[in-house]
């Protein structure tokens, strides 16, 4: 009996290398990345905060993403064109913002 366990985890342990070995490659990029991870998810929160204490209700469905190289990308509706360009305005005078790319739409909720 305790032969077919040996056997079964050697068996299981086997299968289960190459597996392992993929997850710790992708660990090890994680942890590359989280420094510009971090930077960028704090880029979200600033630019978030911001867009909160301006217009809470009016602009409180754009959404705001921020990709590895400063690029801001605004999507999601607002009530009027002064709204979004608002919310870009912003997005741009928000410190490490290298471009913003606006697809914000007009959406008049009745």
């Amino acid at each position: 009996m305790k032969t077919k366990l040996a056997i079964l985890c050697l068996m299981a342990g086997t299968a289960l290398a190459p597996i392992a070995s993929f997850a710790a490659e992708d660990a090890d990029t994680a942890r590359a990345d989280t420094k510009a991870y971090v930077k960028d998810s704090a880029i979200t929160t600033k630019i978030k905060s911001k867009l909160a204490l301006e217009h809470p209700t009016s602009l409180a469905k754009v959404h705001v993403d921020t990709d590895a190289n400063g690029v801001v990308w605004l999507t999601g509706t607002a009530k009027t064109q002064g709204d979004i360009d608002k919310a870009v305005e912003i997005a741009r005078g928000t410190e490490h913002v290298v471009a913003v790319k606006n697809n914000l739409t007009i959406k008049n909720e009745d």
